[in-house]
């Protein structure tokens, strides 16, 4: 999984951009988690919970897009595709459907990385 954290150059906000199958983290770094200290700090102390077997699973659910977390990995996804959205869609087979931009999978470990290494780029404003 490769990614930058980047800053519009005008306006000074931060974004992320994620490699292919790792869209929806970046979205939801930029768009849902943002510069909240308090909901970074929240997310951490969760992760650490599940590390040492505290917790089994957490979720967190925001405007467009939710977050659930277990002992092994990170699942971020749009609030449609947990609403069943998709569901009734039928595709043809030979059709495929690429959805990097509304669902991604990381290691737990490795978000936990993701979200330290975001707040350290938040903070060298």
């Amino acid at each position: 999984m490769e990614y930058d954290f980047l800053r519009n150059t005008i306006t000074g906000t931060a974004f992320a951009r994620f490699s292919m199958d790792h869209e929806a983290l970046g979205f939801w770094l930029s768009e849902e988690l943002g510069d909240n200290a308090e909901k970074h700090v929240e997310i951490c102390q969760h992760i650490e919970k599940l590390q040492a077997s505290h917790l089994s699973d957490w979720r967190l659910v925001g405007k467009a897009l939710s977050i659930e977390l277990d002992r092994e990995q990170a699942r971020i996804f749009a609030n449609n595709i947990a609403e069943g959205d998709c569901d009734d869609v039928e595709m043809d087979e030979s059709m495929s459907f690429y959805d990097g931009e509304s669902e991604a999978f990381c290691g737990l470990e490795d978000f936990y990385d993701v979200l330290i290494n975001w707040r350290k780029f938040l903070d060298e404003r």
